[in-house]
């Protein structure tokens, strides 16, 4: 096999000592080191053609009513900056050891799905043929070059991070991941029972000759590459041995003697133990030397929609071809020889730009088990979701009568604040006991298979109710687990669809329908998150229960849509994606632009994951134009310029990042004299929540409720709150510290605080 050819963009240099230092210092301090190249669109003639210009000519300027050119931020090296402040919180010292452990895990597996779906989905477009300038005036061959220099600086930073800072310290606190130079002769005694009991018998060595061609890598594995010497002929030879993903990556070696039984905890890296024990892989063989890779994959899917039936099939067989997409980047040890890195790029078609040399441990993923430790000094302090109010007063054993409560008013939940268990699990597992409820529908995007929330629908399906249940199988990454627990329930008889061709089901909705007193109310929950009991007490977001009429006609109508042939469907409490989620949001949008520019106050506050929609984005830079105050509080990616004047000086960006993920979609919008309008719900502010989704926005009609919004909105971008500002030149800077040094407001633990005064005040009612 021919070596790729080695051409722009080259890996950047490797940074010295001094150079990496001052990174992690930077990061730390809340700056960044993802440099973003100033870049103007190439300017066009009346014709269309591009204009030769020379450095030194002024970019063109926007014609009168037009906008500029250079007015979208570009979404990947947004993400990178996204991942970059998860770095940040790594490296912050005020917060606990074991969750800045944990960041560093999360921005290793951040990392492995941008390069897995981003990366990859850009490079196959740029092979087809078919990759286009980006919104940003970036060429796609220029977004690689500024994805690589951004992620070789990232990735080595993350590295040291953890050798220089994260592992000192867990030493301090008793947790130490040994080297193997460090392990004692009564490690290695325990070792080598472990290894020939219970990792030898799963191992499987592959030499490299004439006989034996070059081992399939599958992605995200982590290998040794091992040069062993033939002591009788001196030839050397090369071996893969592949990490068994089946067993723990990091092994707890037994207590030393002098340790602290109950807090210390010692830890040695499975690639550690496998390449100490070599010699029993390859009996006669001279083990010359070892290293550790791991080569990321395109992993994303290529589905046929055409044929809805057979889509459960078709994703099936995408699945066992997604372990053999190219290659995307090659992690290597930084000391690998050369000899060794030359024929893994020749054998696996890598160039040099998508190799990154990195201090070993290799797939820093393995942290997860270190922050998983019971050390509660060392954490965050607990934190126990509460039974809203409007469902219990009290906290008590019994579940809440939730349908009860919904047939009062309307409640709005906010987890992981409210429980999740106590108000949509019960919910859910009361519809399916009552003997009243006639039907159940729902969505599924992301759950677990062992769910209370599957378990009900069974129940329901198995006690003679109406069951649906629309199933998002193409859900990334979760496809495998959603096929299996979609059987599962086709076999207790619920009725399974997978939603309308070439669109995902994305929206949250739930509907159940109860027959009282002869006729038949609908109740409904909406909300902006998975239905996952898992990931809802780690995730933030919103949910309405209802049992308003409007709402449940909405839902009886979407999931006849779905399910069923109903595209001309008309809605009343909600917007809908492909059809009215834009543009309903943008006649808002121009609401309050036509208000401020009558003279009249208008605020517009929009809380997402991210921001792309070039639309959207436009939209609002006319409404700040028009005088509209614009906050967005944005977690990920955001293409939209701030504070640039003429354009968006009346627009504030924020992002917050901490102890749950910031998950919730709200859109508020405010006029002087006028009812304020919200929604909440599914859809992100990209093309794919837009247009290729089925999401689902709901109107808040309780005043209480779109308060609850405003005074969020507040809180969160208050200059007294702890969060990063995104600047005009697309530059993110970290705002945690008074002018005394002391921490900002966290949004977190007030709103932790904040529940609690309202669980204490309910009890006093």
């Amino acid at each position: 096999m021919s070596a790729p050819s080695d051409v722009r963009p080259q890996v950047p240099p490797q940074p010295s000592d001094e150079e990496v230092e001052a990174a992690i210092q930077t990061v730390a301090e809340g700056g960044s080191v993802v440099k973003l190249k100033a870049r103007q669109p190439r300017p066009r003639g009346a014709n269309g053609r591009f204009i030769r210009v020379t450095p030194d000519t002024p970019p063109p300027a926007a014609p009168p009513g037009e906008l500029p050119a250079d007015r979208f931020l570009d979404r990947e090296m947004s993400w990178l900056q996204f991942n970059e402040r998860v770095l940040q919180l790594a490296s912050d010292d005020n917060i606990p050891l074991l969750e800045r452990a944990r960041f560093l895990a999360i921005f290793a597996s951040n990392l492995d799905e941008f390069f897995m779906v981003r990366v990859a989905g850009l490079k196959r477009r740029i092979a087809a043929g078919i990759a286009v300038r980006s919104a940003s005036g970036l060429e796609p061959r220029e977004v690689l070059d500024e994805i690589s220099q951004g992620a070789h600086e990232l990735m080595s930073v993350h590295a040291r991070v953890f050798q220089n800072h994260i592992r000192p310290q867990l030493e301090e606190e008793g947790v130490t991941i040994v080297r193997a130079s460090e392990l004692t002769d009564d490690d290695r005694e325990h070792l080598g029972r472990l290894f020939r009991e219970s990792i030898y018998p799963v191992l499987t060595p592959l030499a490299v000759d004439p006989a034996h061609p070059f081992p399939y890598i599958s992605g995200l594995s982590l290998n040794l590459a091992v040069l062993l010497v033939n002591p009788k002929t001196g030839r050397e030879h090369f071996a893969r041995v592949k990490v068994p993903p089946s067993l723990p990556r990091l092994v707890r070696l037994p207590d030393h003697p002098d340790a602290d039984e109950l807090y210390d905890a010692r830890f040695v890296a499975l690639e550690d133990v496998i390449a100490e024990h070599l010699e029993f892989l390859f009996p006669g063989m001279d083990v010359r030397e070892h290293f550790t890779f791991r080569v990321t994959r395109n992993e994303d899917l290529e589905v046929e929609e055409d044929d809805a039936e057979n889509l459960l099939t078709a994703l099936e067989k995408e699945l066992t071809r997604r372990r053999f997409g190219p290659p995307v980047r090659l992690e290597v040890a930084e000391d690998m020889d050369e000899h060794v890195l030359d024929m893994l790029m020749r054998e696996l078609r890598v160039r040099r730009d998508e190799v990154y040399p990195l201090p070993e441990p290799l797939d820093l993923r393995a942290l997860n088990i270190v922050a998983d430790l019971d050390r509660s000094e060392l954490r965050w302090p607990p934190h126990t979701s509460l039974t809203h109010p409007d469902l219990a007063p009290v906290e008590r054993a019994a579940a809440p009568d939730v349908m009860g409560a919904m047939r009062e008013h309307d409640i709005l939940l906010h987890h992981p604040y409210d429980s999740f268990s106590t108000s949509f699990v019960s919910f859910i597992e009361q519809a399916a006991d009552d003997p009243n409820v006639l039907a159940i529908k729902q969505t599924l995007y992301r759950t677990s298979g062992d769910s209370p929330i599957i378990d009900a629908l069974i129940e329901a399906a198995e006690a003679g109710k109406q069951v649906l249940a629309v199933v998002e199988i193409k859900a990334r990454f979760d496809e495998e687990n959603n096929i299996t627990w979609a059987r599962k329930l086709e076999r207790a008889g619920v009725h399974v669809v997978y939603g309308m061709v070439g669109l995902k089901t994305h929206a949250k909705l739930c509907l159940v329908v109860r027959e009282e007193d002869g006729k038949m109310r609908r109740y409904c929950h909406v909300g902006t998150g998975n239905y996952n009991p898992k990931t809802a007490r780690l995730y933030e977001d919103f949910g309405l229960l209802t049992t308003d009429p409007a709402v449940g006609e909405d839902l009886t109508r979407l999931f006849n849509q779905l399910s069923g042939m109903a595209p001309r469907s008309k809605f009343k409490r909600l917007l809908v994606a492909p059809r009215t989620v834009r543009t309903g949001l943008l006649e808002q949008i121009e609401r309050c632009a036509e208000a401020a520019a009558d003279g009249k106050k208008a605020r517009i506050g929009i809380k997402v994951n991210s921001l792309v929609d070039e639309a959207s984005i436009d939209a609002l830079y006319r409404a700040s134009q028009a005088g509209v105050q614009v906050d967005v509080w944005v977690r990920g990616i955001c293409a939209l310029r701030p504070g640039v004047p003429g354009l968006s000086e009346n627009i504030r960006v924020r992002s917050i990042l901490g102890r749950y993920l910031e998950h919730s979609r709200v859109f508020l919008f405010e006029i002087e004299g006028q009812d304020p309008v919200c929604y909440i719900g599914s859809a992100d502010l990209m093309h794919r929540n837009l247009d290729r989704r089925v999401e689902a926005l709901v109107r808040l009609k309780d005043p209480r409720h779109v308060q609850t919004m405003h005074d969020l909105m507040k809180l969160g971008m208050s200059e007294g709150t702890s969060s990063w500002h995104l600047q005009s030149d697309g530059s993110w800077v970290r705002h945690h510290l008074d002018d005394e040094g002391e921490p900002l407001t966290d949004v977190q633990s007030e709103l932790i605080e904040s529940y609690a005064r309202r669980r204490r005040k309910a009890r006093r009612r």
